[in-house]
């Protein structure tokens, strides 16, 4: 019988790359997958197992990056990958730090912190994977990080319409017509602030862009090291699902930010930190015209000044009425405004 050890929720500490000389060379994704040209998910894959080294296992959901990442036996992964179910990428990690965590504590594996990972797109992550999140995101013991890629639509079977599609965008499920120009006209899901708010077990929620490639790695390797199950959004900008010449991927994931469409922090313990271009918007910069940003991509070229003005509105509402700008989309009433201000 193997012997007992006692066994502690460790993690692995992973400081922060201070800029990008200091990062690993090591590649864990590495050629042989065939994703997309311009595919913003496959850097993405790369860097975050570049961020999470190689002590780390791999979960990924049916998508994109199950699909294009394992053809005919191949695979780009240099750790240890598994694939897991469309809606189950929150069950996955919590059932494998739960394992790792059960054979250290029976003494049938060494005693150390191994990096789980479970990746999910906005389809299997914020529309049929939702509750399995959640619930991983209660479980404080276990050890685990969910990252969700977010394309804005089911790229994977011909660009179907997700609960993160933005408002009027052209997919296979919501095509423009003469009848009706906007099929689409729900906002996007606010997937990170809903995780950070519903899930106070949960010591970290991020979100990223791959266009800032040094700041989406020190996030993973925070989240990673802080222990518990933690929760990353990454945008990712998609040449085939949102129809641009495939070089404008970076340029694009810029201006969603610079826009004010896609806003960066982190929620650390309850605190909100934003970070990046992110940061200089909320001390005062200029937020861009969201046009710059729309216009540049196929999927709206069915918009009219009237769209335009009303996405332009809804990216303002976020910035200027939540309660935390483009975090929390609560507004306090003036009473309680009042109250609150009675009190201090």
């Amino acid at each position: 019988m193997a012997e007992t050890t006692t066994f502690s929720n460790a993690t692995q500490i992973l400081e922060p790359f201070r800029g990008v000389k200091r990062v690993t060379i090591e590649e864990y994704f590495t050629s042989g997958h065939r994703t997309c040209q311009g595919c913003e998910s496959a850097l993405v894959m790369k860097l975050m197992v570049k961020a999470s080294g190689p002590r780390t296992i791999v979960l990924g959901s049916t998508g994109c990056m199950y699909v294009a990442n394992t053809t005919y036996y191949t695979t780009p992964w240099v750790v240890p990958w598994m694939h897991t179910q469309l809606g189950s990428s929150g069950s996955a990690a919590l059932g494998t730090a739960a394992g790792l965590k059960a054979l250290m504590r029976k003494g049938k594996m060494k005693t150390e912190p191994i990096n789980v990972i479970a990746f999910c797109g906005d389809g299997g992550g914020a529309d049929m994977g939702l509750g399995a999140i959640s619930a991983t995101l209660t479980h404080k013991e276990y050890n685990s990080l969910i990252l969700l890629y977010d394309n804005e639509s089911y790229a994977n079977t011909d660009i179907q319409l997700s609960g993160m599609t933005p408002y009027g965008a052209n997919t296979t499920f919501s095509p423009p017509g003469k009848a009706k120009r906007l099929i689409h006209t729900r906002w996007k899901k606010n997937m990170a602030g809903l995780m950070a708010a519903g899930h106070p077990e949960c010591r970290y929620v991020a979100t990223v862009c791959a266009s800032y490639a040094v700041e989406m790695m020190n996030k993973v390797r925070r989240a990673l090291t802080i222990g518990g199950p933690t929760f990353i959004h990454s945008l990712d900008p998609c040449p085939k699902g949102w129809d641009y010449d495939p070089m404008l991927s970076h340029e694009l994931g810029e201006l969603a930010i610079e826009t004010g469409i896609f806003p960066l922090y982190e929620v650390e313990d309850g605190q909100v930190k934003y970070y990046g271009k992110t940061k200089a918007l909320v001390e005062g910069r200029p937020r861009k015209p969201v046009r710059e940003y729309l216009l540049k991509q196929g999927r709206f070229a069915h918009f009219i000044e009237e769209d335009l003005e009303h996405f332009q509105a809804k990216v303002d509402e976020m910035w200027e009425k939540w309660e935390i700008p483009a975090v929390v989309p609560f507004r306090r009433l003036d009473a309680t405004k009042a109250a609150l201000s009675a009190k201090s």
